[in-house]
């Protein structure tokens, strides 16, 4: 970014998120201050470039989610879409380097470039850089990506490095045979918190939807919409609980049994059940 005068002999900009001055004259002009001067804390062009500092953050993180929901919801992203918002920074860090899958569903790319003519430049599992001019894509959840391991190997000696957590996302796969009749799963059930509320502010932090006395996240699987949740105790109560069962409900809100629950689902349900049971209360001398 541009340096701008901010007046007293400095000029201002943002280096890495954060505003930093440099003297414009004398023998140090040109050279970066380690702090910003006291003359420039309350400078106006000093809280316009912080504010559009906090907005950038946001844009960033924006970006981040919307890459995270398309790959959960397993959602057909058009190839014009990323086009044209790959220009912007935010959005090529949010993408670069997921994985992609065009009109082959067994072909499966790191994405690398999206050019303004529709194509797109990927990294295949053989390391060759093919170019790809679908429709659409999608971003496979990776419980949906064949030879998991292999695929992760290859990233790894590739140097793969995603903003947007997909090829090493923790996966759980449903076991081969559940009860028929069965509609939740109990194996983070019973994890203490100190309070209702301890519990409630882990979920959100960790991107959770708390509603009512549930933890709960959406999922688009199989083109079918499915919400998982957790019972993390009742609104207000503000004593000592735990976590509770896990279980998952359709569109209309009626609990769908596990033997009906979509491989992403199942997997992303289980994730925040684990997520919310890891930041349990632990006894001295208890299991860790």
């Amino acid at each position: 970014m541009a340096w701008l005068a901010a007046g007293e002999g400095y000029e201002i900009a943002l280096v890495e998120g954060r505003v930093a001055a440099r003297s414009a004259t004398g023998r140090t002009a040109g050279r970066q201050l380690k702090t910003l001067p006291k003359a420039l804390k309350d400078h106006p062009e000093v809280d316009r470039l912080r504010r559009l500092a906090e907005w950038l953050d946001r844009h960033e993180a924006a970006c981040v989610a919307q890459v995270d929901t398309w790959m959960v919801s397993s959602l057909p992203v058009p190839t014009e879409l990323l086009a044209r918002v790959w220009p912007d920074e935010a959005w090529q860090g949010a993408l670069r380097d997921v994985a992609v899958v065009g009109d082959d569903p067994d072909e499966v790319g790191f994405l690398r470039d999206a050019t303004a003519s529709g194509e797109l430049k990927v990294v295949n599992l053989d390391g060759e850089t093919v170019r790809l001019s679908p429709r659409t894509v999608t971003l496979p959840h990776p419980v949906l990506l064949p030879d998991l391991d292999d695929v992760r190997d290859f990233a790894a000696e590739l140097g793969i490095v995603q903003r947007v957590e997909q090829i090493h996302r923790a996966t759980w796969v449903m076991p081969a045979e559940v009860a028929a009749t069965a509609t939740e799963v109990r194996d983070y059930a019973g994890g203490v918190f100190p309070t209702r509320f301890s519990l409630a502010a882990r979920a959100t932090g960790l991107g959770y939807r708390v509603s009512g006395g549930y933890a709960t996240c959406k999922v688009r699987d199989s083109g079918t919409g499915t919400e998982a949740a957790v019972w993390i105790g009742e609104p207000y109560y503000d004593e000592e609980t735990t976590t509770g069962a896990l279980s998952w409900h359709d569109e209309d809100g009626r609990a769908v049994r596990l033997a009906q629950v979509g491989p992403v689902a199942w997997s992303e349900g289980m994730r925040m059940a684990a997520a919310l049971y890891a930041g349990r209360k632990i006894e001295e001398g208890g299991d860790a």
